[in-house]
This record gives C-alpha cells, structure tokens and sequence, in this order.
C-alpha cells in the first residue's frame, strides 16, 4: 500500500491547500514502494489519482528533470534525490547519528540505524550496516511498519496518550510472523513496558530470524525525537547478549546524540 504523502482536502476545506502539488508528492510517493519502473496506469493507482493526473504530474517531474520517460514507462532520476537530502543534510538529528552509528555497528559487528516517526511508519534516517544480510533491505529513506519494530515501539510508546489511542483504532494490526503482536491490549500493555524500561526489544516479530533491540534519542524535554536500534539474527544473537552487552552500548549512544543536538 502506497504512503500518503499528503493529505487530499477539498480546496472549500482550505484556501491555500494545492491539490496540484499534493498530486505530484503522491505520485513520488508511489515509486518507495513498487518496481522502479512505473506505468501511467499503475502510479495512478499507487497514488490514488486519475490516468490523467498522473500523466500530467509524470510529463511535469520529467520536464524538470527529476523523472525520466522510457517505453511507456517512467523511472525517478539521480535529482530525485535532492528531496530527501534536502531533509538530512537539515536535520541535526541525522547529521550527528551517522558517525555515532558507525561507532556502535564496529563495536558491536551488527547494523545500527536510526529512524524517525513520519504518519503511521517509521523511516530510516541513518544507518551503519554490516556485510551480514538479511531479507529486509534496509537503507536510508526506508519505511517500516511501527507496531511491529523495535523503533517504532520506542517511538510510539514515548508519543503522547491520545496519539497511541488514535494509533491504535487507526492502523490494523497485521501478522507479519507466527511471533507479531496482533491484539490491542497486547500492544498496548508492551508499549507501556517500553516506556518503564526506556528499551524496546522486538523478537521475530518483522521477520523470522530478525530481533532487533531500540532506544529512544530523547530531548531535553522528554520527547524522543528519533530511534536508534542494532538489528541481528537471531540464531547468533540471543535475547541476555541483546539487553546485557547491546543495550548499554545503545544507550550511550543515544545521550551521546541527544547532547550533540541540544547544543
């Protein structure tokens, strides 16, 4: 299912609302999550507008170089790009993790990344990844479900109790692995553990064979403004090293980016 990228309101609902450009960020929007090769047709129906629209938007990204036409077919171009980017190299948060992240993967020899909520996904940011492969393809501008990572525990949990209410009635709560939480009340009592311990731990429950242990990168008002977790197999890393030899390296990382942003 494609992300939303923006939210559809009708121009009575607010003047200065552009549909035009809300059109275009959806029909970005529609090339995270399919080939990356796109047919009129199919981003009309990734982004949920007409063949019309959507051709208009694709002929409009193509004349500004940031799409490239081809048989029919339509694939973003390097400059593409420069969207995101724009976000990280502004962001504080991204721009100090990267080495601290790098830090912790050559110390601990596994992946770490750090993510922030955006909707109801949380989405890569940065990351320092090992040679070790997994089936989940990870990278900076990823998107994953919250409830069923470690991060996007961490994230929601430290959210405020009216978000984790809507949260909860909004999103539905599908079983990746035999082991994801699928029950409300389930959830609810976990994140509310996440919150005691300032820790979340996420056992097979994204994929089979993945865990995945996060802290929050708090500030100096409590908020927790991003995630950052260590990612591992689970048949090499067990849940005592996870909490006993993982965490703590995590922890001081995270108040290591936390006093990094707040100067």
């Amino acid at each position: 299912m494609p992300v939303r990228l923006s939210k559809k309101l009708p121009a009575s609902a607010d003047p200065n609302f552009m549909q035009s450009l809300a059109r275009g960020l959806d029909v970005l929007g529609a090339f995270q999550h399919a080939r990356p090769s796109l047919s009129v047709s199919e981003v009309a129906s990734l982004a949920n507008i007409s063949r019309a629209a959507a051709r208009r938007c694709l002929h409009t990204l193509a004349v500004l170089g940031y799409a490239r036409a081809h048989d029919g077919s339509y694939t973003l171009t390097p400059k593409a790009l420069s969207l995101g980017y724009a976000y990280l190299s502004a962001s504080p948060v991204a721009r100090v993790a990267q080495p601290l992240l790098e830090e912790v993967s050559t110390r601990l020899h596994e992946s770490c990344s750090m993510t922030v909520l955006d909707g109801d996904e949380i989405v890569y940011v940065a990351r320092a990844a090992t040679q070790r492969i997994i089936s989940v393809g990870l990278s900076v501008g990823s998107r994953l479900p919250v409830y069923c990572t470690s991060m996007g525990r961490i994230l929601l949990a430290y959210s405020p109790e009216a978000d984790i209410d809507a949260y909860l009635q909004r999103v539905p709560l599908a079983r990746r692995t035999p082991q994801t939480i699928t029950e409300v009340a389930l959830l609810r009592r976990e994140l509310q553990q996440v919150r005691a311990a300032g820790y979340a731990v996420v056992d097979q429950e994204l994929e089979l064979g993945l865990r995945s242990i996060a802290v929050p990168v708090r500030h100096s008002d409590g908020r927790a403004v991003a995630a950052i977790n260590v990612g591992a197999q689970a048949a090499r890393v067990d849940l005592v090293t996870m909490t006993q030899t993982y965490l703590p390296v995590l922890r001081v990382a995270a108040e290591q980016i936390a006093l990094a942003i707040a100067r």
